[in-house]
């Protein structure tokens, strides 16, 4: 906050000892509190080690012209208003001199009235520039409560709706963490946004959510399913994308986007509509690879984990046919930090173990 008239300290730098003392003598009979240098570096000095409201400087000075020192101070201390003086009515050094951010420029010799006046309406100048980032420091740290206040709810959202599935399959509230893990990664490798990386980290964890409708034998099955019963178990992606679909909140159009593409395959051969290449939404050729490396490395009612080794060869088998190349490579590129993951975030979770401290730590 910006001091009030009889606080304000001004620093008074001229060479001339009978100009920076008269300076000097007038702004403290004015209320001011002031200290004097007799050039640039000595005011550099004096910045250093005290807090200046304003910096009154002559321009032409043996060693660092007021130039230079202005200069510096508006780079060092740029919340310290500076006013210029000089003998020499130059019309380009007093637009250099404002342009490189003086507060005004006064002409030898002047009125004691005048310098008063523009040391005035410089301290006020700078006291109303400090009252405007005092807002805008208010006013985001506002704008960031907010944030934190939605993204609360939204993590509530997929709270909510993950343990109402109760994880009906082998699968548990760690899977779905590991692959909003997973995907987030690859998307912040991918150059995606901060915001869309958190995104895809609240969303992705969702990709089954559909599952809620399929029935128990095929869900807990041992075995390898029937083709009508893989029929049946390929309309989790729609039942998903229906749960999900309608809402105005992006995480959910994003997390309903995830359900319905997940299974889709680079080569047009996944389900449920057969999409290929570009056409597949960035989200979900994230969260098919996460998947996927997920289910190969973690035991299923249907089989036993692979080892890395195996699983890595059967993805990269699925390069450019179950995989986009670009995503798979990320995801090899990123292999170490997807097993860390693997590693720390453990089956043996019960769902609100798998997600509030997740969630609440992001």
């Amino acid at each position: 906050m910006a001091k009030q008239h009889e606080e304000a300290h001004i620093l008074v730098v001229d060479d001339e000892d009978s100009v920076r003392g008269l300076l000097a003598l007038q702004l403290t009979t004015d209320g001011y509190v002031c200290s004097t240098a007799a050039g640039g570096e000595e005011a550099l000095r004096l910045l250093e080690t005290n807090e200046f409201d304003l910096v009154l400087s002559d321009i032409n000075m043996p060693g660092m012209s007021g130039i230079e020192l202005l200069s510096e101070t508006t780079r060092l201390y740029p919340n310290t208003a500076v006013l210029m003086a000089t003998a020499v009515d130059d019309r380009d050094t007093a637009t250099h001199a404002l342009e490189l951010g003086a507060y005004g420029y006064l002409i030898k010799p002047f009125s004691m009235n005048d310098v008063l006046n523009n040391v005035a309406n410089a301290l006020e100048r700078r006291r109303l520039t400090l009252l405007s980032q005092e807002y805008e420091r208010d006013l985001e740290a506002e704008v960031q409560a907010r944030t934190r206040q939605v993204r609360e709810r939204e993590e509530e959202v997929v709270f909510r709706l993950l343990s109402s599935m109760g994880f009906r399959d082998d699968e548990t509230g760690a899977h779905a963490r590991r692959i909003g893990l997973y995907a987030a990664m690859m998307a912040k490798e991918l150059g995606w946004k901060e915001e869309e990386v958190d995104k895809i980290r609240l969303a992705a964890p969702m990709h089954d959510l559909g599952k809620i409708g399929i029935d128990d034998g095929i869900l807990r099955k041992p075995g390898k399913l029937t083709a009508q019963e893989f029929e049946e178990m390929k309309k989790h992606t729609t039942i998903g994308a229906k749960i999900l679909q309608g809402s105005e909140v992006p995480l959910i159009r994003l997390a309903e986007e995830i359900a319905l593409s997940h299974h889709e395959k680079w080569d047009g051969s996944g389900y449920p509509h057969g999409l290929a290449g570009d056409d597949i939404p960035p989200s979900g050729r994230l969260v098919a690879v996460a998947d996927v490396y997920d289910a190969l490395v973690h035991n299923r009612v249907y089989k036993q984990a692979y080892s890395e080794d195996k699983a890595l060869g059967i993805m990269e088998e699925g390069r450019g046919r179950h995989f986009c190349p670009e995503v798979l490579q990320v995801f090899l590129d990123l292999h170490p930090e997807m097993r860390r993951i693997r590693n720390e975030v453990k089956d043996k979770m019960e769902p609100g173990e798998a997600f509030r401290p997740y969630f609440r730590r992001l």
